[in-house]
């Protein structure tokens, strides 16, 4: 398993690195902040986005929103831990890193989402 070291904490562009080398699955990881602003990775070499480059705001703006929004249950259900939306084309899913910042990671279907999620929380 990849652990990140005390620099990686500090270094997104390493924590986006190491993720993207988990699977051959995975398309994009990234992380942003609370208000959706992408502070570090990308999409993997090679591949083409899904969705139109100037719509990439607006989802990762979304993302955001949800993560501020499933923190009101903080309290009677326990921190999230992750969350994933299953959608027809790609697996979309978040890890909060902090108070403020997401991983956000896509991948195609065929992922072994339940097997990558647990390798990405022990890496966190």
């Amino acid at each position: 398993m990849v652990k990140l070291t005390a620099k990686d904490s500090l270094d997104y562009d390493s924590i986006c690195e190491k993720v993207l080398s988990l699977d051959s699955e995975i398309r994009f990881v990234g992380v942003i902040n609370e208000r959706g602003k992408l502070l570090a990775g990308g999409l993997r070499e090679g591949l083409k986005s899904l969705e139109d480059p100037k719509d990439d705001e607006m989802l990762f703006t979304e993302v955001a929103l949800r993560a501020r929004m499933r923190k009101e249950f903080d309290n009677q259900l326990g921190k999230v831990r992750f969350a994933m939306s299953l959608r027809d084309k790609v697996i979309i899913m978040s890890f909060p890193i902090d108070s403020h910042d997401i991983l956000y990671v896509s991948a195609n279907t065929g992922l072994d989402h339940g097997k990558i999620s647990m390798k990405i929380l022990g890496m966190l």
